[in-house]
């Protein structure tokens, strides 16, 4: 058998070669399997772990038997006693398992501050974890109210300076014109202490009214509970409302607060609230309402006629012992009265009962608004 590579004899039309093509492409495919890896079981890189790194930058691939050492990363120690901290490439192309060989640092151990509280929300001072302050009531902090267990060079520490608990004072209140308040002596007003508010007597016809708070306490430092009040006349116009009357609130000068109650007169109805209160602008709140002439309709019942008046039954005279005389005469006196009686003037008269029992109520009612109609005329004659 011929081999595949022997040579031939050179043609003349060519140069003579050594080699084939065939020869040619036999040896590049042995040189590319052995550039291949020899096995196909090489690790690729290492695991990572929660408190441990490589220190350097890992190989992409490793060969069966290769192993490497791993460090704790900042922030973390060796676990006492101490576990593998080393990792085999293995056969099977897989890494060896290792354990979490470190353990977190501790931060130096945080006391409460003076008049205040401090918390560990993770129940540990280990590093990561955080520390959060409180004061006592009556005390303000001073300082950040959470520090954090971090890295601080090799080890770790707290981020910060821990707090400090001071106690709350505020500065006295603002003074306030034709006013005072209590203890404006004192320089300087504890937590929850109160101040009150009061207005001066007025050298004028009006008096002064408090608008505002009358009462402000210390919540903070130099915090108080709201603004100052204020002290000024505050002074609304006589609330005359036409055909309308005051049922409270009756007076002739109308300060802050004042309250006016409404009510109209026969025939008319309230346009708007009943009540309502002078304000700080010295106006009245809500609007002084208005009374609007109702509507009337015409009424739907019977007239009473003659006819629906009943008589009384004639009653029988009792029985005495008297004359028969006597009997005749009280008959005939009882007669002639019901015969009176039954006239048709007087069965008129009853039948306008009803009507006169209406106009004696709207004369009543007349008689009781006679005050507010002479208030009214007196009124509309100053405005002339």
């Amino acid at each position: 058998m011929t081999a595949p590579c022997s040579s031939r004899k050179a043609s003349p039309y060519r140069s003579e070669s050594p080699f084939s093509s065939r020869c040619f492409v036999g040896i590049l495919l042995v040189a590319l399997l052995l550039l291949l890896p020899i096995s196909s079981d090489a690790c690729g890189e290492p695991p990572r772990y929660e408190s441990m790194r490589l220190p350097g930058i890992p190989k992409p691939s490793y060969s069966p038997g290769e192993s490497v050492q791993y460090e704790c990363r900042p922030g973390y120690q060796p676990k006492r006693p101490p576990l593998p901290t080393s990792a085999v490439c293995q056969n099977d192309g897989m890494w060896s398992l290792l354990q979490e060989a470190c353990t977190r640092k501790q931060c130096p151990n945080l006391g409460d501050p003076a008049n205040g509280q401090v918390d560990y929300p993770n129940g540990s001072i280990l590093f990561g974890s955080e520390a959060h302050y409180v004061c006592n009531v009556g005390y303000f902090l001073i300082g950040p109210s959470i520090l954090y267990c971090d890295i601080s060079g090799s080890t770790v520490d707290w981020s910060d300076t821990p707090p400090i608990c001071e106690k709350i004072l505020c500065k006295p209140p603002e003074k306030i014109l034709n006013g005072k308040y209590t203890n404006s002596h004192k320089d300087i007003f504890e937590y929850n202490e109160v101040v009150t508010y009061s207005c001066d007597a007025s050298n004028g016809t009006d008096q002064y009214s408090l608008v505002g708070e009358s009462k402000l306490v210390c919540i903070g430092n130099d915090k108080w509970s709201s603004d100052p009040p204020q002290c000024k006349v505050v002074k609304c116009a006589y609330p005359y409302v036409e055909n309308g009357m005051i049922v409270s609130g009756h007076g002739t000068k109308f300060y802050y607060k004042a309250t006016i109650v409404y009510r109209c007169i026969e025939g008319f109805k309230l346009n708007g609230s009943n009540t309502i209160v002078c304000g700080a602008n010295s106006t009245w709140e809500p609007e002084i309402p208005t009374c609007i002439k109702e509507s009337t309709t015409p009424s739907t019942q019977p007239p009473i006629s003659s006819a629906s008046v009943s008589t009384p039954p004639s009653s029988q005279p009792p029985i005495s012992s008297d004359s028969a005389e006597a009997r005749d005469k009280r008959k005939r006196g009882r007669a002639l009265a019901w015969a009176d009686c039954t006239q048709g003037p007087s069965v008129a008269l009853l039948t306008k009962i009803p009507s006169l029992l209406i106009q004696l109520r709207l004369w009543g009612q007349v008689i009781q608004d006679i005050p507010v109609l002479v208030m009214n005329h007196h009124l509309k004659m100053l405005r002339v």
